[in-house]
């Protein structure tokens, strides 16, 4: 596989270890509160990442970046933690099977908005996938 193909592995790695998020997510919250389970989870996300950045020897001083960069990745952060409060949340009202089909029309949002802001280009390919992500989506709500 070409270097710059080895992102494919990472998103398998990605959507496995995200499965296994609902899956234990939705066991860890029968019986505690949603933001305290969403708590629990950042603070441990913050230790994983530290020993992983520790084992590879990665800690180094941030680079000098423009403020928009600084307050992009603040931003990206305030919407993780928003879309972990709403997931868990979800998930401690909702069936697994329901919550995490709704959760990944993150991926169709995903590519409305590589479009519209980032001006990425659309094909077929990603036209088909995401209306069968959306269509699956809607018939696991209204029929599942």
């Amino acid at each position: 596989m070409a270097a710059n193909a080895q992102w494919v592995w990472f998103a398998l790695g990605s959507a496995f270890f995200a499965a296994l998020t609902s899956l234990l997510g939705k066991l860890g919250v029968t019986e505690l509160n949603s933001n305290m389970a969403t708590f629990v989870r950042s603070i441990v996300i913050v230790g994983v990442t530290a020993c992983v950045i520790s084992l590879r020897n990665e800690w180094q001083r941030p680079p000098q970046a423009s403020w928009s960069s600084w307050a992009f990745i603040v931003l990206s952060a305030v919407a993780t933690g928003l879309s972990w409060l709403c997931y868990y949340r979800a998930l401690q009202l909702g069936p697994l099977s329901s919550v995490a089909p709704v959760d990944k029309l993150s991926v169709a949002l995903s590519i409305l908005l590589g479009v519209v802001v980032l001006g990425e280009q659309l094909n077929w390919a990603v036209c088909v996938g995401g209306g069968l992500i959306v269509a699956g989506s809607l018939v696991i709500v209204k029929y599942g």
